[in-house]
């Protein structure tokens, strides 16, 4: 068996993503930045595999997230009643195994649903070169639709930016051009921008819980945990290293907001 390594480049960006933490039922939160979970899931779609496929061979993928852009957050307020009239149903079943009529009745239903909007990420995976290559190659022609946390969230523009040589995951985030939006790319004239990021580390102080065990509906997911290491990179953005203008003097210089996006 070949022990091979490289490292796969996926740029993520869409006018709205979702990656979904411990919120259930009426309100479905989302995190600052792409879950494992979430871009497993995206590389399986890809693949080909159905929801009961195992996910053995990805779960050991090191995953390594560079927030290029980090977007706005945007909440989607749902009602939802039956065109008939009739009671909603509720999530206990009957002996039949029927879903009962809400008790007292329920006629209008209520959901809340968080989006992170217009957010561009850069996210690296490395593993077994072999694996790594057939899911690049997946990507690029994907057996099912790809998407950012949620269907309703398809990507902008090709997701795989290619295969790299085996390295380090936070000198791959740093060299890996920004990927910013035009329209950042003119807010942010600064020849350099400092980027928040994270990367998958053993000896990480920060644990999430979001490696999948499954996608099966049926058995429901059961979300193990990983360390993680939280870094910073600093990345050129093509802007030259000298004002081509004279500088504006009616505002500050420097914008303590600008890595939030404000």
């Amino acid at each position: 068996m070949t022990t091979d390594q490289s490292v796969l480049v996926l740029r993520l960006a869409a006018p709205l993503q979702s990656w979904g933490g411990p919120s259930r039922y009426n309100r479905r939160d989302t995190l600052p930045q792409p879950t494992k979970s979430g871009v497993l899931g995206l590389l399986a779609a890809a693949d080909g595999r159905s929801r009961e496929a195992s996910l053995s061979d990805l779960l050991g993928l090191h995953l390594g997230v560079r927030v290029d852009q980090p977007g706005t957050l945007l909440r989607d307020y749902h009602t939802v009643s039956d065109h008939r009239g009739l009671p909603l149903p509720s999530a206990k079943v009957d002996a039949k195994g029927l879903q009962k009529k809400t008790s007292p009745a329920k006629y209008t239903g209520v959901t809340q649903r968080y989006y992170l909007q217009d957010a561009v990420f850069t996210a690296v995976l490395r593993g077994p070169a072999p694996l790594l290559a057939g899911l690049e190659h997946a990507v690029r022609q994907p057996v099912f639709p790809l998407s950012l946390g949620r269907r309703s969230c398809p990507p902008t523009g090709p997701v795989s930016l290619g295969l790299r040589p085996d390295a380090d995951l936070q000198e791959v985030l740093a060299d890996v051009p920004w990927q910013a939006s035009a329209h950042r790319h003119r807010q942010i004239r600064t020849p350099q921008v400092v980027l928040d990021a994270t990367v998958e580390d053993p000896s990480g102080d920060l644990l999430v819980d979001d490696v999948p065990d499954t996608y099966s509906l049926k058995t429901g997911t059961v979300f193990g945990r990983r360390a993680v290491r939280h870094l910073w990179v600093t990345i050129p953005t093509g802007h030259p290293t000298g004002p081509t203008t004279a500088p504006d003097q009616t505002g500050p210089g420097h914008d303590p907001f600008a890595l939030l996006g404000w």
